[in-house]
């Protein structure tokens, strides 16, 4: 071979896209040019260049400083940041993972998830890197409050993993935090591969009784995305919901209900039993190898509510206030059940959402169905802008120039109210084969200021899982999705209108039981009449909602609160319940389930099912002791929506000042003092008994 073909075969090497600038709007992740191998080169090479940038700090013969350690460690740009390898390669990544896996990827995270934990057990673990933390701790000058934060985070992170440990133990919970790093990822796939396995294949016409045809027509168009003859139910919530609501054939709801119910309890390999005692007894040891009593203990020290017995006093509160209103609506929704089908009938789980359905056209005269020509998904996405706009100013524009991994995805940048890039908003909506369900905010890039001033914008993301288009109508929501939406876009304007120093304290990187204040605050929109009159048009004839459905909406915005307040209570008590632990889990999982729940759960449990081993937010979510924080939140949003309906629910005045003193600051101060600094006292449970018509 000549000179010149080598040189031209040298010239058009491939290079692996992670490894430079990407040449996309803002930097964008270029999805499509991202190979398999190219992500794990990424990881390999990544790890290798922060193991270097933390050898020169540890290296260094100058001094420890704030500057020359702390932002040091912050500012390694291969581990953190964005334009990083190892940081673009997480991020792209185990996003991916979430809303668009395969195999090869699961594979793949399977092989890197150790070498991640190994190399962040290396860094928190290194003695002398945490001796020149300490001696900041204990000698620095004057610090900013943000820098105070940063500071107190990283030495409390030191020690909150393993750095006053001596050499052996050290060595142990190295062992454990890998091996629950495996078992937390091995538990999401074992999860979204029972859901996804399961399908319910319609043949017989009759069976589509009682169902709306907008269930139908997404049944058909599940049926042939599969090859499948009829009308297919799925897992995914568009799909099981309808079906659980309307379908006349009890016995089918039934077959549904038991197979959502029951996933990974199952004797296949996607059974998470013994996955989730192992997760609950490593929480535990790794909690007490570090001198607390229980994994509850552990987390509580970075939380607002400080100790479980606050927790409990929040939940035992909800409990008195909402449970007899619970049994209540329970008694309804039985007394209903019986008169339509006979006196001797025997209600159970999977008639609960037939009948409150019924029940709520008694009432009401409103259900989904109702509401759902309304509620087109492209005026949606206008309105929850327009409110966006409305309260902060704040303007988005779709960019086709910006990559996404789906075609599902819309790709928009994000404009300040002065014209200025704001950040780059991604919005998923619709369910499909390699997309776990539920709904999450999540971000490819975080905000923050480098040593030159210069303020790097995100790139936020909201993945749902909301109703599809069919061939005869466009994607049509419920009103829960509308509220969905909402909490996400919540979530994502605390990172959109991030605005700190420091990337680790920047948009959600708050305390785990105040990140959930800007998302639920959103949801409170959902049902209010100014906001509902500015999207929601009949998709057909363009005419606006009618008042009176609007005030059917409003008077039934408490339809069966009290019932979903438990619900959650009662999963809180189940979190609490395993991560109060102070000796080695052995018992069985569903009897400890339904033991541990017992105060919040007003109707007889079915033996078969069980919650636990599909709970994700406390097994894999990073809610583990947590979960408590949606009630948490609720009291703090409830009062903070409060000073809106004082003043106006679109005041501009109050926006600001929660834009200013919430959702800009990120984690760096003490939520509580960001909170009173918005609200201007501290919050009490008044507010959510008056909004819930306690």
């Amino acid at each position: 071979m000549d000179d010149n073909k080598i040189k031209n075969q040298q010239e058009t090497k491939r290079v692996n896209p992670l490894y430079n600038e990407f040449g996309t709007p803002h930097e964008t992740a270029p999805f499509g040019k991202i190979t398999l191998e190219d992500f794990r080169d990424g990881f390999i090479e990544g790890i290798r260049r922060s193991r270097e940038k933390i050898d020169e700090i540890v290296n260094s013969n100058e001094t420890p400083t704030f500057e020359n350690v702390i932002v040091g460690v912050e500012e390694d740009d291969e581990q953190r940041h964005y334009y990083g390898l190892l940081g673009r390669t997480s991020n792209i990544f185990f996003n991916l993972l979430s809303a668009e896996t395969t195999d090869e990827m699961e594979q793949l995270a399977q092989e890197v998830s150790p070498m991640l934990t190994q190399f962040s057990n290396d860094v928190t673990l290194n003695p002398r890197l945490f001796e020149k933390v300490k001696y900041i701790y204990e000698h620095h000058g004057e610090l900013t409050p943000e820098e105070q934060m940063l500071l107190d985070k990283c030495y409390e992170g030191f020690v909150r993993n393993g750095a006053l440990l001596d050499d052996e133990g050290k060595a142990k919970l190295r062992q454990l935090t890998e091996e629950a790093s495996l078992l937390g990822l091995q538990f999401s796939q074992n999860l979204l591969k029972e859901n996804k396995a399961f399908t319910l294949n319609i043949t017989d016409e009759a069976d589509l009784d009682g169902l709306p045809q907008t269930a139908i027509e997404a049944a058909l168009a599940a049926a042939r995305e599969r090859g499948e003859d009829g009308w297919t139910i799925t897992l995914d919530t568009p799909s099981y919901s309808p079906f659980m609501t309307y379908s006349t054939r009890r016995e089918l709801r039934k077959q549904l209900y038991m197979a959502r119910n029951t996933e990974c309890c199952h004797d296949n390999d996607c059974n998470n039993m013994s996955i989730c005692a192992r997760l609950v007894n490593i929480r535990r040891e790794i909690a007490q190898l570090l001198g607390n009593d229980c994994y509850a203990d552990y987390v509580l020290k970075r939380r607002m509510a400080g100790n479980t017995d606050n927790i409990y006093k929040l939940l035992n509160q909800l409990i008195d206030a909402y449970k007899p209103t619970a049994l209540h609506e329970r008694e309804q929704v039985i007394a209903l059940a019986k008169e339509l089908e006979g006196d001797d009938f025997d209600y159970q789980p999977w008639d609960a959402a037939f009948y409150s359905h019924k029940l709520q056209l008694k009432l009401y005269n409103l259900d989904s169905e109702m509401l759902r020509p309304y509620f087109k998904l492209e005026n949606v996405i206008q309105g929850v802008f327009g409110l966006a706009t409305r309260l902060y100013g704040i303007t988005f524009r779709e960019n086709s120039e910006i990559p996404v991994y789906h075609p599902d995805v819309k790709a928009f940048e994000v404009f300040d109210e002065d014209g200025s890039f704001l950040a780059v908003f991604y919005a998923d909506f619709h369910p499909r084969k390699g997309k776990r369900g539920g709904a999450w905010m999540t971000s490819y890039k975080d905000q923050y200021i480098d040593r030159d001033g210069v303020n790097h914008r995100p790139h936020v993301s909201v993945v749902m899982n909301f109703t599809k288009p069919t061939d005869d109508k466009p994607a049509l929501l419920t009103l829960g999705e509308v509220e969905t939406f909402l909490h996400e876009f919540g979530h994502s304007l605390h990172g959109m209108f991030a605005n700190t120093r420091f990337e680790s304290l920047s948009g959600t990187n708050v305390w785990w039981d105040f990140v959930e204040l800007p998302s639920q605050f959103m949801e409170n929109y959902a049902v209010e009449r100014d906001f509902l009159r500015t999207f929601a048009f009949h998709y057909e004839t363009g005419d606006p909602i009618p008042d009176e459905l609007i005030h059917r909406i409003i008077e039934s915005r408490n339809f069966m609160a009290a019932s979903g307040c438990l619900r959650q209570v009662s999963l809180g008590l189940l979190d609490m319940a395993y991560y109060t632990m102070k000796e080695p889990f052995k018992a069985d999982i569903r009897e400890f389930e339904k033991n541990a729940w017992k105060a919040a759960v007003i109707g007889p449990q079915m033996k078969e099912t069980c919650m636990t081993v599909q709970f994700s937010h406390i097994m894999a979510g990073g809610y583990s002791a947590g979960y408590y924080s949606y009630k948490w939140a609720e009291v703090l949003d409830a009062d903070a929506f409060s000073l809106f309906k004082e003043r106006g629910i679109f005041d501009r005045e109050t926006a600001r000042s929660f834009r200013e003193n919430i959702l800009s600051k990120g984690g760096t101060e003490h939520p509580m003092t960001l909170y009173k600094r918005f609200r201007g006292k501290e919050p009490t449970i008044d507010a959510l008994l008056r909004r819930t018509g306690l």
